[in-house]
């Protein structure tokens, strides 16, 4: 792809200046919501443009393409999200790349994480990932799994849960987007309430490019944005 350095600058300033409107209705300011750039679908070139445009938070959903890009463009002031799922024998090579994990679906998923944290003496922040919509094909703790696991998963060293992500159902459009990004929001609301005190559930990852302004709207703090930033490069 031939990229135009001036189109993606438009389309990230489109991207952020509707993040900010949403987050005004919302009732906060655009710095309370974090853009995590989406860069699955896109080479060395462009993520080199997004990092010039000003996005340094990137996301990747596959662990293999994370290794390769962290160590291309390691000279580039990035922190990676590892926002796909991950299995048990990628984490010890994933960690010491990324700022976040988003997508822990599981409880022996969290302590392989803190187990490869313990080694190399970290605390490595993750969100837990919830199925929200319930589909059979998507990964993530169910809502009614939380009360009893909480406190397991509080007492696992060198891991710091700071929130919930979802993705909302592949059909049902805005409307049903809207419900189950507000069923996130009230989850994480009624957990805060029981939850250990050492797991904080400030973070809400929710919305990508076709549904962030919603996912805004009902409260997300950080939201995962890919082709909405690449249109007309």
């Amino acid at each position: 792809m031939n990229i135009s350095l001036q189109h993606l600058q438009e389309n990230v300033a489109e991207v952020r200046g509707r993040i900010a409107a949403a987050a005004v209705r919302s009732g906060r300011c655009a710095s309370d919501v974090r853009l995590v750039a989406v860069t699955k679908y896109v080479g060395p070139d462009e993520i080199r443009g997004l990092v010039a445009a000003g996005c340094t938070d990137l996301g990747e959903s596959r662990p293999q393409q994370l290794w390769d890009r962290a160590a291309e463009l390691r000279d580039l002031p990035v922190r990676w999200h590892m926002i796909g799922h991950m299995q048990r024998n990628k984490v010890e090579r994933t960690l010491p790349l990324v700022a976040m994990i988003h997508s822990v679906d599981s409880l022996r998923l969290a302590a392989a994480i803190a187990a490869a944290a313990g080694k190399i003496d970290r605390t490595v922040p993750v969100l837990l990932e919830v199925n929200i919509s319930r589909e059979p094909a998507k990964q993530g703790f169910a809502p009614e799994e939380f009360e009893p696991i909480l406190p397991k998963l509080a007492v696992l060293a060198h891991i710091q849960i700071c929130g919930l992500m979802c993705m909302a159902g592949l059909e049902g459009g805005g409307d049903e987007a809207r419900r189950e990004f507000a069923g996130l929001r009230t989850l994480r609301d009624r957990l805060q309430a029981c939850a250990p005190a050492a797991i904080r559930l400030g973070e809400l990852s929710m919305g990508m490019s076709g549904d962030y302004e919603i996912a805004i709207e009902e409260g997300a703090t950080i939201v995962r944005v890919g082709s909405a930033l690449f249109e007309n490069l």
